[in-house]
C-alpha cells in the first residue's frame, strides 16, 4: 500500500518544496542586497541612489533593485546618479530597470549628440554640457570651454542620470530639489526638468564668459599700436578662441530639436505642468543660441580684420624694402659705372672728381629718402 502511494507523494513533495526554495533564494538575495548596501564597491560609478515617495527622500540606504520594488509599491520613484559607468555595471542596472541596449550603449560612451528617443515605456534624453574655464589671459593654448555629457533614462518609477566629465555637476540639483518636495512629488520628469534647467543655465553662463573674451580680443585687434609691429601670436589666440567657440557651438545648437520636442508636446508622457517649465528652458536655450551665433559672427569678423591688418603690414614692409632697394641701387649704379676704369669718363681726371661723385651719391640718396618718406613708403 505504501509502495502504491509513493509515486503520488513525490509530485506533492516537489510542489511543497518549490515555495521553500523560492523563499530561500529571496532570503539570499536580500542578504546579498544588504551586504552590497553595507559594503559598497569603492569603484562603483553610482554617485547617489535614493528613493522618493511623495517628494520626500527615504532615509534608509537601499540597493537600487530593492528601491525600485519599493517605488512601484508605494507610487514613488528612484533616482540613480552615475558618473562615467563601466559597461559591466551599466549592464546590471539595465537588466534591473529593463533599459534598451542601444540606449545603454550610448550611456557608456561619451560625446553623444543631443537627442530624445522613446524606447517602449522609457524615454532616453541626452544633452551636451559645458563649463567656462577661468583664465587670467587668453593664449594660443588656453582652454576656454570644457564639455561633457548628461544622459537620462526616464521611466514611470525611475530616472537614471549618467554624467560624463565635470562640466555640469548634478549634486547641487539633487540637494536643491530635496528642499522642494512639492516639485519632487511630481515624479521623474520633475527631476529631468531640473537637470535640463541646470545644464541650459550653465550654457548661458558660458556664452557670457566667451563674450567677454571675444570683446577683449576685439579691443586688442583694433587698439592703436605704439610699436611698429603687432604681437606675432595674436592670430593664434583668435583662432584658439574660434576653436573653443566651435566646441561650445556643438553643445548648444543641436539641443534645440530635442528641447522643441519636449516643449511642443510630442512626448505624451511629459506632464502638462512640467511642460510649462520646459518652455522656460526653451527660452533660455534660445538666448544661448542667439549669443553663440552672434559671437561666431563677431569672431569671424575679428579674424578677417586681423588678417587684413597682417596683409597691410606685409604691404608696408614690401614698400619699405622697395624704397631702400631703390636708394641702394642709385649708389650701386654710380659706383659700378666709375668702377669700369675707362679712360674717358666724365670728370675722371678732375681734382674734385672723387668728392663730387661722393656728393652725388649722398645727395641722390637723401633726395630719394625724402621723396619716399613724404609718400609714406618710409
Amino acid at each position: 500500500m505504501a509502495d502504491e502511494q509513493q509515486p503520488h507523494a513525490r509530485p506533492l513533495q516537489r510542489a511543497l518544496s518549490r515555495p521553500v526554495r523560492a523563499m530561500s533564494r529571496m532570503l539570499n538575495n536580500t542578504a546579498s542586497l544588504a551586504k552590497s548596501t553595507i559594503e559598497p564597491d569603492v569603484s562603483s560609478a553610482i554617485v547617489d541612489c535614493a528613493l522618493y515617495i511623495d517628494g520626500v527622500r527615504q532615509p534608509d540606504p537601499r540597493h537600487y533593485a530593492e528601491a525600485l520594488y519599493a517605488a512601484r509599491r508605494h507610487h514613488g520613484f528612484v533616482w540613480i546618479g552615475l558618473k562615467e559607468p563601466r559597461a559591466a555595471e551599466m549592464s546590471a542596472i539595465a537588466e534591473t530597470f529593463q533599459l534598451h541596449e542601444l540606449a545603454v550603449e550610448d550611456a557608456v560612451l561619451s560625446r553623444q549628440r543631443p537627442k530624445v528617443e522613446r524606447y517602449g515605456e522609457m524615454t532616453f534624453l541626452t544633452m551636451r554640457t559645458a563649463r567656462y574655464v577661468e583664465h587670467d589671459e587668453l593664449t594660443d593654448t588656453s582652454e576656454v570651454v570644457e564639455t561633457g555629457d548628461v544622459l537620462m533614462f526616464i521611466g514611470e518609477h525611475f530616472i537614471i542620470t549618467v554624467r560624463h566629465g565635470d562640466a555640469s555637476r548634478l549634486a547641487p540639483v539633487r540637494s536643491g530639489l530635496e528642499r522642494r518636495p512639492e516639485v519632487l512629488a511630481r515624479g521623474p520628469w520633475a527631476v529631468a526638468y531640473a537637470v535640463a534647467d541646470s545644464v541650459v543655465d550653465t550654457l548661458v553662463e558660458v556664452a557670457t564668459g566667451i563674450e567677454e573674451d571675444v570683446a577683449a580680443v576685439e579691443d586688442q585687434v583694433f587698439a592703436p599700436q605704439r610699436g611698429k609691429r603687432r604681437s606675432a601670436d595674436r592670430i593664434q589666440r583668435i583662432y584658439q578662441l574660434k576653436r573653443e567657440l566651435m566646441e561650445f557651438k556643438r553643445a548648444v545648437l543641436p539641443l534645440q530639436r530635442p528641447m522643441a520636442g519636449l516643449v511642443s508636446g510630442q512626448l505624451a508622457e511629459v506632464p502638462e505642468e512640467i511642460r510649462r517649465y520646459f518652455r522656460d528652458i526653451g527660452d533660455n536655450l534660445a538666448r544661448a543660441v542667439e549669443q553663440v551665433l552672434y559671437l561666431d559672427d563677431v569672431i569671424n569678423s575679428v579674424l578677417a580684420a586681423r588678417l587684413a591688418q597682417v596683409s597691410v603690414d606685409q604691404n608696408n614692409d614690401m614698400r619699405k624694402i622697395a624704397a631702400w632697394a631703390a636708394i641702394a641701387a642709385l649708389v650701386t649704379s654710380i659706383a659700378g659705372i666709375y668702377g669700369m676704369n675707362f679712360d674717358y669718363m666724365p670728370e675722371i681726371h678732375w681734382v674734385f672728381g672723387y668728392p663730387g661723385v661722393m656728393t652725388l651719391m649722398v645727395g641722390g640718396s637723401a633726395a630719394l629718402f625724402w621723396g619716399f618718406r613724404k609718400s609714406g613708403w618710409l
